[in-house]
């Protein structure tokens, strides 16, 4: 399974192609939608989500409601597109008009410009935006869909923002499903996420941003995804590296993570008990995932989000034209992106699950691919 995706911020819209998903598969086009929705709330957004209403359009891959095994074509609009629809696009012809040659630390202007020899920023930024990660959503419900056929669901919270740390440790996927989108910063602990709040308004207050931690979680993977075979085969090589391509993510921990750092290997490793024939371990120290393979148990990733590198204050730095110092030019960003980049790391993560399960599995359309699941479950011998 593959996917890219096409368009600028500003641009007419934003473009993404899925190949790969199995055909007979009922796609309810509200269902992405609702995704798209729930990416675009968040305490600390900016006002760009004052003006789009995100809502996908399906252009080719799903006749009826059902995938065919095509390709799937989806498409957002940006309605913004109509205040720079003289600025973006093949036949711009005001290309002189919102020229960024201020760039921002920490963010692609510079590099971009260099390796792409372009004097104008916006012809860089306008790709590196986090806009780009509504198609991301688009196609991580397509996915989401599909593992929700095969027993999967996948959910998010907040557990860090700006050093705030919330106190919750999740006991199930469902709670964290239910629970999680009630906070406006997607936080489940309730004192923690008023602090949360706090930090954020005192970024917005200094013209700053902040960052933070998302824990996401997938239930009901069968035992055998992913493989000991080659690194790229291995499945906490595929999930970490789509997660790492989210905008924003500057780490990705598995399990325990940076934990295993802090003590001997007698505390981590989960144990293997059996009883009744069940094979089952006490603990999920390994995230679901070891030797690059999912051995039955949710998988947990935790990622961290740098704070937006879009300051209103400007950070120091120097013009692309002139190469004198100068402070960063702002443009319209968020305060903070980690509420909603919870939704996106899900989508990021349903796509790595789909892909890894379908390459593991085969399968044309889905009651094949339901039926090898199945085979595979049975092999597990009740190790859950």
């Amino acid at each position: 399974m593959r996917y890219m995706t096409a368009g600028e911020s500003h641009g007419k819209g934003i473009t993404a192609i899925l190949d790969g998903m199995p055909a007979n598969l009922y796609v309810d086009k509200d269902e992405i939608n609702r995704e798209l929705k729930r990416r675009m709330l968040g305490y600390g957004r900016g006002g760009r989500m004052k003006i789009e209403s995100d809502e996908v359009e399906i252009v080719s891959g799903i006749r009826g409601g059902f995938t065919t095994g095509a390709p799937i074509t989806l498409f957002i609009k940006n309605r913004d597109y109509e205040n720079w629809s003289n600025i973006i696009g093949a036949d711009a012809t005001e290309l002189g008009k919102k020229t960024v040659t201020k760039v921002r630390p920490g963010h692609a202007d510079l590099s971009g410009c260099i390796k792409y020899a372009q004097s104008d920023a916006r012809n860089i930024l306008e790709r590196a935006s986090a806009r780009e990660t509504a198609a991301r959503v688009a196609v991580g419900a397509v996915c989401k869909i599909l593992l929700k056929e095969l027993g999967i669901i996948i959910g998010s919270h907040v557990v860090e923002i700006c050093g705030v740390k919330s106190g919750y440790r999740y006991s199930s996927v469902e709670e964290i499903i239910e629970k999680s989108d009630e906070s406006d910063v997607r936080c489940i602990d309730a004192t923690a996420a008023e602090k949360m709040r706090a930090a954020i308004d005192i970024a917005v207050k200094n013209g700053d941003t902040a960052g933070g931690v998302v824990e996401v979680v997938a239930a009901g993977m069968p035992v055998g995804i992913g493989s000991h075979t080659a690194y790229d085969r291995k499945l906490d090589y595929i999930v970490s590296g789509h997660m790492m391509s989210v905008q924003s993510v500057k780490c990705v921990e598995i399990g325990l993570g940076r934990g295993y750092a802090e003590r001997y290997g007698s505390e981590v490793h989960d144990e293997i008990f059996i009883k009744d024939g069940a094979v089952f371990r006490e603990t999920n120290n390994a995230g679901g995932i070891e030797g690059g393979i999912s051995n039955g148990e949710d998988i947990v990733v935790r990622c961290t989000l740098k704070p937006i590198p879009t300051l209103m204050k400007g950070l120091r730095s120097i013009d692309l034209i002139t190469r004198e110092p100068v402070k960063a030019e702002p443009e319209r960003s968020d305060y903070c992106a980690t509420p909603a980049g919870g939704v996106v790391l899900e989508a990021a993560l349903a796509f790595a699950l789909a892909s890894a399960i379908t390459d593991t599995l085969g399968g044309d359309h889905i009651d094949e691919l339901k039926a090898r699941a199945e085979q595979k479950r049975t092999a597990e011998n009740g190790s859950r």
